[in-house]
């Protein structure tokens, strides 16, 4: 990824960086598929194995609705 950032500083004197919304757009675009990547990767870690049909989840879904 290629940015051109900009500095400036605030009437406090803290450092800000400025990046064009496209740059800003993919950052955060990346952020989120390396998020997805984390979860995914937990999630396959933490995977038992079980499985349900479903007609059964689905079943589930609606009994928590009605109680809820």
């Amino acid at each position: 990824m290629n940015l051109h950032p900009q500095y400036i500083n605030d009437s406090s004197g803290n450092r800000m960086v400025i990046l064009s919304e496209k740059e800003y757009n993919k950052i955060i675009e990346e952020l989120e598929e390396a998020e997805d990547i984390k979860l995914f990767t937990k999630t396959m870690a933490d995977d038992d194995g079980v499985r349900i049909p479903l007609e059964d989840a689905f079943k589930q879904i609606d009994a928590n609705r009605k109680v809820s």
